[in-house]
């Protein structure tokens, strides 16, 4: 190990709930969020950059992270996105051979403060009893007055958008430019996992900044539209809602994953909830009820639809359920070529049970332009 010692540190709750541990390699460091844990075996650097977990402390319930480094063309994003890591052992060397950095440069590379020798077993049960949570995780041991004081400070999820501190300031292109399909993708925390899917299929995508209106897309005559995943609260994302409903309205082509998914749900008129600590791993499981198959899914969100109004709406259809908790994991509308999932069908990480998603949002923009064609 390259540290003979390291500081002391801890996870102080905003419940007042108090976890110790030890900083990861000799730094000082504080560092506020929701906390909140994903459990997969693997895939901890596309979590990490994953957009979706701004403004988030990210327990990692795998008992070893790092062993195998890290590789830039692995990162979902231009960097880390989480705002803290808490680890049970943290491996400071590596053995994967084609790794460019172990996974303490990675971290230093992007100024993340992370701790480690923490009881995440007890954590992470103590966040399934009582909720997810706003917590701190510093080396000030003997500050806990300042902490909570600062802790107090810290906004809540709930209602919080954060959508516009990850997306795109400019629009910026992807895929082939001589490809058949142009496709809009309105960038609320896009993955590029998501970008590269859609472009091996043969699109050619415009991202957009996530308060792009209808009309500025459509001015670049796409064939279809996508809302992306992301982090934070839906219902303040007051500019994608509107564009949503727009693109409905125009009967135009629109596929939504994740944050996507809850931003079409709103469009409809279906509210949407803050969960009690959320899905966040790669071996979620989901019901298809269009197919009656199952699938093994890679999820991550705070948040869900209102399974009772989707139901109730004369122009939804609910497709998938999360077989745990019975939450709303896919929606359809039944007169537009319209579909979202909860869930991430491009994984990165996870199993690659959904990709057929992307495959049904090719299939309905080919039905629409060659509708169009005939006309």
């Amino acid at each position: 190990m390259k540290y003979q010692s390291k500081r002391k540190a801890l996870i102080l709750l905003e419940d007042g709930t108090i976890f110790y541990g030890k900083s990861v390699g000799d730094r000082e460091g504080t560092a506020f969020g929701e906390v909140c844990f994903n459990t997969g075996m693997t895939g901890y650097q596309e979590i990490f950059t994953d957009p979706s977990y701004y403004g988030q402390l990210m327990v990692a319930t795998n008992a070893h992270i790092g062993n195998y480094g890290t590789k830039i063309a692995e990162n979902e994003s231009g960097g880390v996105k989480i705002a803290g890591l808490i680890v049970k052992n943290f491996s400071y060397t590596y053995s994967r051979p084609d790794a460019d950095h172990s996974l303490e440069e990675f971290l230093e590379a992007n100024n993340l403060f992370a701790i480690s020798d923490v009881d995440t077993r007890a954590l992470v049960s103590y966040i399934r009893d009582n909720g997810a949570m706003n917590a701190v995780i510093s080396t000030r041991v003997n500050d806990l007055e300042g902490l909570r004081k600062e802790l107090k400070e810290v906004p809540n999820m709930e209602g919080l958008e954060l959508a516009s501190s990850v997306s795109t300031k400019e629009p910026y292109f992807e895929g082939d430019p001589d490809a058949a399909i142009k496709i809009a993708a309105l960038d609320i925390g896009i993955k590029k996992n998501i970008l590269r899917n859609l472009a091996k299929r043969g699109a050619y995508i415009q991202v957009f900044p996530h308060d792009t209106s209808y009309e500025t897309m459509e001015a670049w005559n796409p064939d279809g539209y996508f809302i992306s995943n992301g982090p934070g609260d839906p219902q303040p994302l007051e500019a994608a809602i509107a564009a949503a409903r727009k693109i409905i309205a125009a009967d135009k082509p629109l596929f939504g994953i994740c944050l996507g998914h809850q931003v079409i749900a709103l469009a409809n008129g279906v509210s949407t909830f803050k969960m009690h600590h959320g899905h966040r791993g790669i071996n979620h499981p989901v019901k298809n009820l269009v197919t009656g198959k199952g699938e093994i899914t890679s999820q991550n969100h705070g948040f869900a639809v209102n399974r009772e109004e989707a139901e109730g709406n004369a122009d939804l259809e609910v497709t998938h359920l999360h077989l745990n908790d019975g939450t709303v994991a896919g929606l359809r509308m039944k007169n537009k070529p319209v579909f979202s999932v909860q869930y991430h069908p491009e994984a990165s990480p996870g199993p690659h049970d959904a990709e057929y998603l992307f495959d049904q949002f090719f299939e309905l923009i080919n039905a629409e332009v060659g509708k169009d064609a005939v006309v």
